[in-house]
């Protein structure tokens, strides 16, 4: 995470050092301590290093504090420090994470700096995305019953009472058979962080979420409502390699995390496959896949067992680290191109993920000796890995080295779309630390529009499968910590944009009424019923529109407006021109117009509006026109200071 330099310091005490923020108007409004992120999740370990230890601050928490520090019998009022001011459960009667999992999105968020390794692998500094906020935890998950809506609407409620300026929930729903979902209708009013993250954007809570770790098919994201800044996991320049020795002395490249002191350096460990393993009355697929109950365990007990991942899915792979080790196996080699950097980890078990052209080696090698043997050799970390990042959609989540909750290890290394999103929030808290005049939508604006869309190696960024990436991939991009806390311009929506959402998503004005705590008695949906094409007008920092085949030269006219939040004094910084990418010209024109946006001053909006046109011809042919394409491209205000830059999808259908 790129560090900040910041215009004005004064240490306050303890080795805080405070940063005054002037608003556009001049005055000092903020200091980088003053933010405090609300962590929704499995509560926190107090005693780790991230969070001061020792040497935790003695300083006061913000002003305009409200939160409390619950205590219990492991978890004392001396657990609460100037960096952790807040601590509440909703289960189990205590706010110390047994889990690990709140522990880890806290660090990663707003973590002191410390040195930090784990088992000596991904040595260096580890620190949050906003080091000098503070941290109020909100326990929600039981470790039987998981993390129910009633606790998380009660910890929403809690934390916009309590005062927090940022929500991180790296909690979600499950999707067990990682399929295209139907969207968003009644996810959206019937989920609890849905609905708490709606309250708290109503109150100038900027809301961070996982997008969850299922895909990469169409529809598998979740915590998608578009009041929520939605994240998934890319992948860093750090890639930490497990490979496999056989007993013929061949390599096979992996990808995993393991410990090194518990593998040898020479192959001494019987090796099968899955498929050889099989139980009666399976069949080879699925034994090949190792899925739960489909190996017979005198066949493995005491082996390495080689599983595919022809069936696709996290969830496959997440019964193959079950099978495995339950039936007595001593290791697991997965097969998986799409997840092969985010893989399973099991602590003290041998584990790695290895891509399709490995495995060929690996059946060679099967099938050639009638007693197999291989062994892990050591966990190495390489850096400098490229291209960097290949998404899922864009903040990094693969091999990040966080806090734990555990006496015995201070650090782990952990992958997932919970380890992207609280780094967002850490930038989230750095935008809202400099611009605190910024709603929400300004803050999930700053993070969208400034994003990156190319690689370490300077191309464009790639699918884990080599393509190049689009909006549907990778979002806006990878978020740019530096370039957030400085957009030059916002798209800002309103609740009441929000509202009319939800109307255009078919529900009636009872439903929405009843989403919002701040709307009008007199709020009333647009007659008329559903309206998707409506959707397409909220004032989003991305376009997604749809035009037909049926139609010849069929067209939309989408407007937008953006707000001037760059600072005085830099010449020609407030006025902008336009630019436009487009993917496949030869299929869709796209026309911005006015082509030059002049601001006057500091909170002034401005509107414009894209046009998009399909240039294919009308189909009368109903399999052609059944036939979806999708168009993505960009578009750009720019001016010697400023990119503000947001990315467009056309679905021609």
């Amino acid at each position: 995470m790129l560090k900040l330099q910041h215009p004005v310091e004064k240490k306050v005490g303890d080795g805080e050092r405070r940063v005054k923020r002037r608003s556009p108007t001049g005055s000092v409004v903020y200091s980088s301590s003053d933010i405090v992120i609300g962590i929704i999740d499995t509560g926190i370990w107090p005693e780790s290093p991230s969070f001061g230890g020792d040497k935790a601050w003695r300083i006061p928490p913000p002003a305009g504090w409200n939160g409390t520090c619950e205590t219990s019998k492991d978890f004392n009022k001396s657990a609460c420090n100037g960096k952790i001011v807040g601590a509440r459960s909703y289960v189990n009667g205590s706010a110390r994470d047994i889990f690990g999992h709140g522990t880890q999105v806290a660090s990663i968020a707003a973590g002191m700096k410390v040195k930090a390794s784990y088992e000596g692998l991904a040595a260096g500094t580890a620190r949050g995305g906003s080091e000098r906020s503070r941290i109020a935890v909100y326990n929600v998950c039981d470790p039987d019953l998981g993390c129910g809506n009633a606790a998380i609407l009660s910890a929403f409620d809690d934390a916009i009472s309590d005062g927090v300026k940022v929500i991180s929930v790296s909690v979600g729903e499950e999707d067990d058979d990682d399929e295209d979902k139907e969207g968003l209708h009644d996810f959206l009013v019937e989920d609890g962080v849905s609905i708490g993250a709606f309250h708290a954007v109503e109150r100038g809570i900027t809301v961070v979420c996982a997008g969850g770790n299922f895909g990469p098919h169409p529809g598998t994201i979740g915590n998608d409502a578009p009041w929520i800044v939605t994240v998934a996991s890319s992948t860093t320049d750090r890639e930490i390699q497990n490979h496999i020795l056989l007993g013929e002395g061949t390599i096979i490249k992996g990808e995993a995390l393991g410990i090194p002191k518990f593998f040898n350096r020479s192959a001494v460990y019987p090796l099968t496959s899955g498929e050889a393993a099989k139980e009666r009355n399976v069949t080879s697929e699925a034994a090949r896949n190792c899925r739960v109950g489909t190996l017979r365990a005198s066949k493995i007990k005491g082996k390495i067992v080689f599983c595919e991942n022809s069936v696709g899915g996290i969830t496959h792979v997440t019964q193959q680290d079950a099978e495995v080790p339950d039936k007595g196996g001593v290791g697991l080699i997965t097969v998986d191109d799409v997840r092969r950097r985010v893989t399973n980890f099991r602590e003290h078990y041998p584990t790695t993920v290895i891509s399709s052209q490995e495995s060929f080696k690996m059946k060679a090698y099967l099938n050639s000796t009638r007693k197999p043997v291989a062994t892990f050799l050591p966990s190495v970390t390489v850096f400098g890995y490229k291209p960097s990042p290949q998404p899922d959609i864009m903040a990094p989540g693969v091999d990040i080295l966080a806090a734990w909750a555990s006496n015995d290890y201070s650090y782990i290394v952990e992958t997932g779309t919970s380890m992207a999103c609280p780094h967002v929030s850490g930038v989230a808290a750095n935008v809202k630390s400099a611009m605190p005049f910024l709603s929400p939508t300004g803050v999930k604006s700053a993070i969208m529009t400034t994003a990156f869309s190319t690689n370490n190696a300077r191309g464009p960024i790639t699918t884990d499968e080599g393509d190049l990436a689009g909006p549907y991939d990778m979002g806006a991009g990878l978020v740019h910590p530096a370039g957030a806390v400085s957009p030059g311009l916002v798209y800002e929506t309103t609740t009441e944009e929000f509202l009319h959402f939800l109307c255009y998503r078919g529900y009636n004005t009872t439903t929405v009424r009843a989403m919002s705590r701040t709307a009008s008695p007199s709020f009333c949906c647009p007659a008329g019923g559903a309206n998707p094409d409506a959707i397409s007008s909220l004032n989003y920092p991305s376009i997604s529109v749809g035009l037909s085949r049926r139609v010849c030269r069929a067209t939309r006219t989408v407007p937008r407006r953006l707000t001037n939040v760059a600072p005085a004094g830099q010449g020609t910084c407030w006025v902008y021109n336009v630019s436009v990418g487009v993917d496949d010209a030869e299929a869709v024109a796209v026309e911005v117009f006015p082509k030059v946006l002049r601001f006057s001053e500091i909170g002034e909006t401005k509107e414009f509006k894209v046009r998009f046109e399909s240039k294919q011809g009308c189909s009368t042919d109903d399999d052609a026109a059944a036939e979806k394409k999708v168009v993505t491209g960009w578009i750009k205000w720019s001016n010697p200071h400023f990119t503000v830059r947001s990315v467009f999808v056309v679905a021609l259908y």
